[in-house]
């Protein structure tokens, strides 16, 4: 059974090679051209600082970069779980990350979008727990965010740097 299933990888590797599909990290894949040429805006906050560290975890921090990346954030929570007391035990962060990548040469903006996700916290601990919480589901949220980012970006089509 083993047998049969690595063929069929195989196989589907060679057809994909065979298409013109080049992995993304790859020699002349788009990530050669967005890696360390991108410079992200000044976060103005905690979230906007977050997002910025995850987005130049992946991209790379650019010494001359060749692309400008403007995000703009907004956050929400709702609440998911009401005792019978009516006392929320569990709260959704919702986020959106509008961005857009721009040629710092000419200025034209070359990709733009939104992507969104939420995370989830509860409220049944301490209050210490839950801010603990709140703060780690900011954090996870922004992870989520800048990873969906750099993959928009990645699969825009952007030539590879020269």
């Amino acid at each position: 059974m083993w047998l049969l299933d690595r063929r069929a990888f195989l196989l589907g590797a060679l057809a994909l090679g065979g298409c013109g599909f080049t992995p993304v990290y790859g020699p002349g894949g788009a990530a050669a051209g967005l890696l360390g040429n991108v410079e992200v805006d000044p976060p103005r906050d905690h979230e906007g600082y977050l997002l910025v560290r995850r987005l130049e975890e992946r991209l790379g921090r650019a010494s001359a970069p060749l692309y400008g990346l403007s995000v703009a954030i907004k956050l929400d929570e709702e609440p998911m779980a009401i005792s019978a007391e009516n006392v929320a035990a569990r709260f959704n962060k919702l986020g959106k990350a509008t961005y857009a990548l721009r040629d710092m040469g000419s200025g034209e903006e070359l990709a733009s979008g939104t992507v969104e996700s939420f995370t989830g916290y509860s409220t049944t601990g301490s209050t210490a727990a839950t801010r603990a919480a709140e703060k780690d589901a900011t954090e996870r949220l922004m992870t989520i965010l800048g990873d969906k980012i750099v993959t928009r970006l990645m699969s825009a089509g952007l030539e590879p740097a020269a």
